[in-house]
Order: C-alpha cells, then sequence, then structure tokens
C-alpha cells in the first residue's frame, strides 16, 4: 500500500514503543522468564470464570449502562463503605471503565486543557505523561527520593503554580512499591486547599499491601475526596488484567465531567464481566486476603535472592520488586536489563524507563505475580549473575 503522502503533526512526538511491549518481546525472542510486564502468570478463580460464563449463557451480552452495570456499582459502594467509611452514590459517583488506564486516560482528557500544568511524582507509571500532552497540558515532573521513594512536599510546593490543573497521585506505587503515608496525603490536602487543582489518585493496588500497613486513600480525607478522581482496577485485584475492567470514583459534579468523556470514548465496558464481579465481590475475602497472598511470593523471592549480588529495596506494595545491581555492573539500565535477557534468559523492566529523563539509578523492576516454579527459575537465574 502507498504510504500517505500528507503532512502528519504528531500528538506525541517524543513516544516510542512502550518499554514493557520492548521488553515482552525480547523476552518471547529469547524464550526468558518473563518478570517484565506486570500480569500474573496463575490462573484466574475458577469461582469467578464460572460466574462470567453464567451471565453470557443467560444473555448478559449487549451493551451495558454508559456508567456500567448497577449491581456492579452498587457493589462498588458497599465495598468503600465497608472499607474506608466512605459514601459514594452508586447512580452519580461511580463509573465502570475499560481498564484503569482508560479510566486515567479519560480523567486527564476531561479536566486538563491546553496550557494546564499537571504534577507528575517519578519514576512514574508511563500513560500519565503521553496523556497529559496529548491533552495539550504541561507535565511538571517532581522525583521522588531515592531509594525510598518519598515525596519532597518542599519541592511539590516550589512546582505548584497558578497553572497548576492536577497533581497525580499514585499508591501503592508502580514502578516502585513504596506507599504514601497518613503525613502525605494531610500534606497534600493542606497544599491543595483553597485550589482549583484535582487530584487524580491512582489506586489499582490498592489490596495489595504488606507489613499490615495500611493503605491510605484519598477518600479517607473528605476536603481531598471532595477534589478526588480516584481510579481503582479489578483486573490487578483479580489476576485478570486481560479483561480490561475497572472503576472511577468521584464527586457528584466531577463525574458529570468525566461521563461527557467517557460517553464518547469506549460508552460501555464488557456485560457479563461486570455482572460476574458484582456478584464475586459479595464475598469480600475474595480480596481482603491479597496483601498476604502477595507479602509471601514476595517474601520467597526475596529470600532466595539474599546471597545474591543484587541489593534489594523495599517493597510496601503492588508485586513489583526493585533490584539495585550496582555492585555488578556500571552498565545503564536499559543495556543490563536487555542483557539479562539476551545472556541469561530473564526479563525485567529499567526503571529509568520511567523517568522522562531517563535517570538510571541502577534499578530493574521484577514482576512477583508468578507461580512458585516460575519464581524459582527466576531465583536461580538472579543468583548466579
Amino acid at each position: 500500500m502507498n504510504p500517505f503522502q500528507g503532512k502528519i503533526q504528531s500528538k506525541l512526538p517524543n513516544t516510542g514503543t512502550s518499554i514493557f511491549a520492548v521488553m515482552t518481546q525480547l523476552a518471547r525472542e529469547y524464550k526468558a522468564v518473563n518478570l517484565s510486564q506486570g500480569f500474573p502468570d496463575f490462573p484466574v478463580s475458577a469461582e469467578l470464570i464460572e460466574l462470567v460464563h453464567k451471565y453470557m449463557k443467560n444473555g448478559y451480552n449487549q451493551y451495558a449502562l454508559m456508567p456500567g452495570v448497577a449491581e456492579l456499582r452498587q457493589a462498588i459502594s458497599r465495598m468503600f463503605r465497608e472499607n474506608y467509611g466512605a459514601r459514594y452514590n452508586p447512580d452519580t459517583e461511580i463509573n465502570i471503565v475499560a481498564g484503569a488506564t482508560q479510566g486515567l486516560f479519560c480523567a486527564i482528557s476531561t479536566f486538563v486543557n491546553r496550557g494546564d500544568e499537571v504534577i507528575i511524582f517519578e519514576p512514574a507509571y508511563d500513560s500519565y505523561a503521553p496523556a497529559v500532552e496529548a491533552a495539550g497540558g504541561v507535565v511538571n515532573y517532581v522525583e521522588l527520593h531515592f531509594p525510598d521513594f518519598r515525596i519532597d512536599w518542599d519541592k511539590v510546593k516550589a512546582t505548584v503554580s497558578p497553572k497548576t490543573r492536577m497533581i497525580i497521585t499514585n499508591s501503592p506505587h508502580n514502578p516502585t512499591g513504596s506507599i504514601l503515608y497518613e503525613e502525605d496525603l494531610t500534606q497534600l490536602e493542606k497544599l491543595t486547599r483553597g485550589t482549583d487543582i484535582i487530584v487524580l489518585s491512582d489506586e489499582v493496588y490498592e489490596h495489595i499491601i504488606f507489613e499490615g500497613k495500611k493503605h491510605e486513600s484519598v477518600c479517607l480525607y473528605p476536603e481531598l475526596a471532595s477534589r478526588s478522581l480516584l481510579v481503582g482496577s479489578f483486573g490487578k485485584t483479580f489476576h485478570a488484567t486481560g479483561w480490561k475492567t475497572g472503576f472511577v470514583l468521584a464527586p457528584e459534579n466531577l463525574m458529570k465531567e468525566f461521563r461527557k468523556i467517557h460517553q464518547f470514548m469506549v460508552f460501555a465496558v464488557n456485560t457479563p464481566m461486570q455482572h460476574a464481579i458484582a456478584g464475586y465481590l459479595e464475598d469480600s475475602g475474595h480480596y481482603k486476603g491479597l496483601g498476604s497472598f502477595f507479602q509471601e511470593k514476595r517474601d520467597f523471592f526475596v529470600s532466595g535472592l539474599k546471597n545474591s549480588r543484587f541489593k534489594i529495596l523495599p517493597s510496601y506494595g503492588t508485586y513489583f520488586q526493585l533490584l539495585d545491581y550496582s555492585n555488578i555492573s556500571e552498565e545503564p539500565e536499559v543495556e543490563f536489563a536487555t542483557r539479562l535477557i539476551k545472556e541469561y534468559g530473564i526479563a525485567g523492566v529499567p526503571v529509568s524507563s520511567f523517568y522522562h529523563n531517563a535517570k538510571d539509578n541502577k534499578t530493574v523492576r521484577f514482576c512477583f505475580a508468578k507461580e512458585t516454579s516460575t519464581l524459582e527459575k527466576a531465583i536461580d537465574i538472579l543468583c548466579r549473575i
């Protein structure tokens, strides 16, 4: 086919293929143990699968309501009331989305206009900045402190300007496994008080938190909740990342605007899966044990690496573990991660890819949401490096 000869003005001229796609492709090519992309390699609950099958067989296969299946929105409302004491109206303040990334993109598209500034904490999940840029916004980066990845709130205050429209937070944090604490949310509340700043809170790993620590959600702080959109993911919670089913919570005035964009971006989300998840949520045990489930995997992975040459950085949530390889090599992270695949047969993600300036701390992210047999293979390889 002859290529289009007209002028193309890219909205994302500096954006290439996602590092996750690059590393996954390399892992396939070299048949490496793939701990790069954040997806589990163990099965989805058989009970949940049967529920999906049930609703498919019973004819729930046409468009759902634009905001989402009513039963699922009601189940989410109950879940947040029971877990956090937060009250979200299922009719006017909860919307089902086609995965958290779509929810994030829609929220940014809704509230960020040309010239608006958005504060992003780095290292950052790689969808935030492109979504801001596609909306015509300007990204202002605040670097998290290495190696504990805490927020320096003095830096944040210095970055806020009259043009700041949004601050994006993420806890538990991808890629670092760090978390926000009560003092962080208190600082954010104080910083945004009396402003027009909207908070976009990425909480997709809310149930995957370790050491008995508490997930500090924006919904726990009424003043913050009044200006926040909270994004969650059933794909992360129920090991079904390919289902691309998530949710957004926001006060009615923000949700009204969010839905204006959502309806033309995707309109409705997978119907039988929504009904199935609604039924599955009736038993809170299906998600309340996630922290201990994944902490056991983290501990197994970390324990196996204690005699390796890697330095193990703390992980308090998510299913990611950062390893510092500065005792092993001075190579840049991308080169080291590529060599791990080609020479050793194991895939991770260079953390520099989560920085706009490719900051290099000699760290690689590995996903431990894997079967024990997969982790054993990974441990064996990493201990031989």
